[in-house]
Parts: structure tokens; C-alpha cells; sequence
């Protein structure tokens, strides 16, 4: 079968999880009774989760002709001869209306309906609400005919586990990877020591022969030795120049080997003094590289950064801690941002993706700046902070555990009637559910 993405603002997209059959169209009958049977309705709606009655009216609706969809039989008919890129159009059309959400533009929403018999749209992901305009023909038949309460929502996980299950399957390749890693340095660690034991050994059985060898000459040099001393007291004459001039040159001697102690002392002590004068003084990141000019070094270097590359070169020649290069890098991308804040982060992901990009403990680190950003932002860029961890998670860059993890710890930690855990909330208890579902 073929796919297609959901929503023709992600047609370009090809990691997106929502995808819906294309439709197949065929004309049937001739003259006055020649109509247009849309043969795959059912799947369609059915990766939409709306009923298939709901699209067919509203292809009626919009072409000002009659339609009828058979529960039966499942077909789904409209009166004339129209071009399947004709109805294409119309069908995105009813999902920008009544499926997508108008926040995060999720299609994962469920239909709604008020005591004053209005219609919304309640996404499953952000928590936003839709309201979805009355004046439109089709709402009249959705008041009349309701959608049939969910009783599940295991096909429109089906992405949501391929993907869990693969990256678990990722995680035993690579477990499995490190135990051949360990297995293979301890066997060479090990043959090493051998080979280390092997080669002490043999210097300590040539020692042990070299010793041997020597040892005859040894003795008999100590045996020759008291025979050459009786035979040199005779022979050598003991006797001690005691002129002038040999007295005047020892004591010359003597005052030069002083002398020299002393400088060789004066040196080795004025030594270390020169170099605590001649070494600079460190002080700390926080008297050189202050948050703000931290900050504006990151705005001059992303003037001259185009590539992820030279993000990351970046971010390497900056000194300080994780969370500390996270925070003023966010700040440098996003300053004075408010309203929109979420369309600036979709704008701006592939900076956020460098940062994270195949690195052990960037994600908590990103996690933490997005909350200190939003502790300076202004309430409407924290109204928002729900569509911005939408936008990085679906673009695989930060991961579930992770988000879970910082909310676990800032709502426990802080005060949970803080307003960028309100916003948070609804995100998060989506992931707990989606998680449950797949257990």
C-alpha cells in the first residue's frame, strides 16, 4: 500500500510518524447517473480516526453534489465525474479543519462537543484545545452524527512501537558490542602479563648467571688482593707537599668549591620565585567569562557558523561547564523571543540538533537551559513550552526518558504550581500514556 505523510505541510518529511493511504478513485456509470466511488475511504479514515461517513459529506459539502457512504458495504460514492487530484485536495483540506490540531498541528486530536453544542478538537500531545468554526456545512452532520467513543488506540501507536523496538534493539547491538570489546582488551591484557612475566623471568635467569659467572673472578681477586697490598706498603712512598705555593693552591680550591655551593643554593631558591612572579594569574570562569559576554561570544560566533560542524567547533572552544554553554547558547539563539517561541525552535532546530548530536549527557543539559530560559522569558513564550519539547521530540532531539526525567525532578523539586509545569503537564502525562500503551 502506498503512504503518504499526514498533513501537506509534513509531505516533505520522510521520518514523519503519521502517514495515510493515497487515495484511489474510480468513475462509475455513465450519463446522468455517472459517480466518483473513492475506493480506499475506509483505510483513510481510518488513519485519520474519523468516521468515513464524515469525509465523504464533506467532499458532497464542497462540490455541491450529493454523496453517500454505505456502512455496509464500505464504499463511499459522489455524484459526478471528479479527478482524484480533485479530492486530494479537498480531503487536506478536512484534515487542516477537523483533524490536525491548531497549535502543534499533531493529527493525533479527538472531537469534542460543549454544552452549547459547539465542536473542538483536543490534541493528544500539547493539550490544546481547537475550535473548530461553525459556519461550515459539515458540522451540522457531526452534531447529528457523533463519533463512536475510542476504544483503543494501538493503531495509531503502530510507529510509536516499531520505533521503541528498534532503538531496543539498537541498545542489545550495542551492549553486545561492548562485552566483545571488554572480552577482547582483557585477553590482550592478559597475554600482555604473560608476556611480561615470561620476560622478568628471563632477566632474572641471566642475572642469576650473570652473578655466577662473576663470581669466580671475584674470588679470585679477593684472593689477590691481600697478596698486592703486603707487596705495595713496601713499594709506595706516602707524603704531603707543604710548600707555599702548594698550601696556597688548596686553600683556593676549597674557597671555590664554597663559593659555588653558595650560588647553586641562591639559585635553586630565587629559582621558584621567578616563576610564581612570571606565571599569570587564573582566576575562575566566572571573573573572566561572565554569563553576558559568554553570551555575545556565541551571537558573534553563530554570524559566522553556517554548518552544524561549525556549531560544534564552536561550542568547543568555549569554556565552562555543560549547562552553563547550553544556557547561554539558548539565550543567544532566542533572545527577547515571546510570542512564537515555538515556530523560532522549529526554525532554529538544526543549531539544537548540533548541540545534542551523538553526545552522552547534552540532552539534560539542553532540558536545563529551556528551563532557565523560561524563568527569564516572558509568559508568552512559557505558554509554549509544551509545543517546544513537541517540536525537539519529534525531531529526535530529546528523547522521551529524558523529558520524563527532568519533569520528575523539577515538579518534585520546585514549586508545582510553578506555570512551566502547568504547560508541561499535559506533554508529559501524552509520553506516560503512549509509554503504558506500549508496555
Amino acid at each position: 500500500m502506498d503512504l503518504q505523510n499526514i498533513g501537506a505541510g509534513n509531505k516533505d518529511d520522510a521520518f514523519y510518524r503519521y502517514k495515510m493511504p493515497r487515495m484511489i478513485t474510480k468513475i462509475e456509470g455513465r450519463g446522468n447517473g455517472i459517480k466518483t466511488n473513492v475506493v480506499n475511504m475506509v483505510d483513510i479514515a481510518k488513519a485519520l480516526s474519523r468516521p468515513a461517513s464524515y469525509t465523504t459529506k464533506f467532499f458532497g459539502c464542497e462540490l455541491g453534489a450529493q454523496s453517500k457512504f454505505d456502512e455496509k458495504t464500505g464504499t463511499s460514492h459522489v455524484n459526478g465525474a471528479h479527478d482524484t487530484a480533485k479530492l486530494a485536495s479537498l480531503l487536506e483540506i478536512f484534515i487542516k479543519k477537523y483533524v490536525q490540531c491548531y497549535g502543534c498541528g499533531n493529527p493525533e486530536t479527538e472531537i469534542l462537543f460543549t454544552k452549547s453544542q459547539m465542536i473542538q478538537l483536543k490534541c493528544a500531545a500539547c493539550g490544546f484545545i481547537s475550535d473548530v468554526d461553525m459556519r461550515d456545512k459539515l458540522t451540522t452532520f457531526i452534531l447529528k452524527n457523533p463519533p463512536e467513543q475510542k476504544k483503543g488506540s494501538k493503531d495509531k501507536k503502530a510507529m510509536r512501537r516499531a520505533e521503541k523496538e528498534r532503538l531496543k534493539e539498537g541498545e542489545m547491538a550495542d551492549e553486545e558490542r561492548k562485552k566483545h570489546k571488554k572480552e577482547a582488551t582483557a585477553k590482550k591484557k592478559g597475554s600482555s602479563n604473560n608476556l611480561k612475566n615470561g620476560a622478568s623471568k628471563i632477566s632474572k635467569k641471566k642475572a642469576n648467571v650473570s652473578d655466577e659467572e662473576r663470581s669466580p673472578s671475584g674470588s679470585q681477586a679477593d684472593e689477590n688482593e691481600p697478596e698486592a697490598e703486603n707487596g705495595s706498603d713496601d713499594d709506595v712512598q706516602w707524603q704531603t707537599d707543604t710548600s707555599m705555593a702548594a698550601a696556597q693552591q688548596r686553600i683556593e680550591e676549597q674557597l671555590n668549591s664554597v663559593t659555588a655551593g653558595m650560588v647553586m643554593l641562591s639559585t635553586s631558591e630565587e629559582k621558584p620565585k621567578s616563576e610564581i612572579k612570571e606565571r599569570p594569574e587564573s582566576n575562575g570562569y566566572e571573573s573572566n567569562n561572565s554569563r553576558d559576554t559568554l553570551v555575545n561570544e556565541i551571537k558573534e560566533g553563530l554570524k559566522r557558523s553556517s554548518s552544524s560542524g561549525q556549531v560544534k567547533s564552536l561550542l568547543g572552544s568555549l569554556s565552562g561547564s555543560n549547562d552553563e554553554i547550553f544556557d547561554a547558547f539558548f539565550e543567544a539563539l532566542f533572545d527577547g523571543v515571546g510570542k512564537g517561541f515555538s515556530k523560532e525552535v522549529i526554525k532554529k532546530k538544526n543549531y539544537l540538533a548540533a548541540l545534542t548530536h551523538e553526545e552522552e549527557g547534552t540532552q539534560p543539559s539542553l532540558l536545563h537551559a529551556i528551563e532557565s530560559f523560561c524563568g527569564r522569558a516572558s509568559p508568552e513564550a512559557v505558554k509554549e513550552v509544551a509545543l517546544v519539547l513537541k517540536a525537539l521530540y519529534d525531531n529526535d532531539i530529546l528523547e522521551e526518558e529524558f523529558i520524563l526525567e527532568w519533569y520528575k525532578k523539577g515538579s518534585n523539586s520546585h514549586n508545582t504550581g510553578s506555570q512551566i509545569w502547568k504547560n508541561v503537564k499535559p506533554f508529559v502525562e501524552w509520553l506516560q500514556s503512549a509509554e503504558s500503551e506500549t508496555e
